[in-house]
């Protein structure tokens, strides 16, 4: 059974910077792009950053752009966002992704359907 296990969320002042992390068990995390979305209170849950299956493709969403980084880790078999100069926008629970198709490395790794697994959500909260 694929499980992912998200870790790192907590509170921070904006300006200030987190460290996501997410373990994968049940699957090895190498053949298989990653992703993480986030849900605030009230709205949809929205794609945040991906990564290929190699590690060498990412995209992100506009909002993060220049402030967030996603890697991957394929000894590990985990996956984190760093996450820097935090807005209060940016508080949401965060969720990871695993895609259900080996070695996908297309442009809907940025929508729900392209992943199979998800992690039940680390929250993070970001004070003005």
């Amino acid at each position: 059974q694929v499980q992912l296990k998200e870790s790192g969320g907590g509170l921070v002042q904006a300006g200030g910077s987190l460290r996501l992390s997410c373990a994968g068990s049940g699957r090895t995390l190498t053949n298989y792009a990653m992703g993480w979305f986030r849900q605030a209170p009230g709205k949809e849950r929205e794609f945040v950053a991906s990564i290929s299956w190699s590690g060498d493709t990412t995209y992100y969403a506009d909002s993060v752009k220049g402030r967030f980084t996603i890697s991957k880790d394929n000894l590990l078999n985990t996956v984190s966002l760093q996450m820097n100069t935090l807005k209060p926008d940016d508080a949401a629970i965060y969720y990871c992704a695993s895609a259900g198709s080996a070695f996908y490395t297309g442009r809907l790794l940025s929508t729900q359907s392209a992943y199979a697994y998800w992690g039940q959500g680390t929250q993070v909260t970001v004070s003005s």
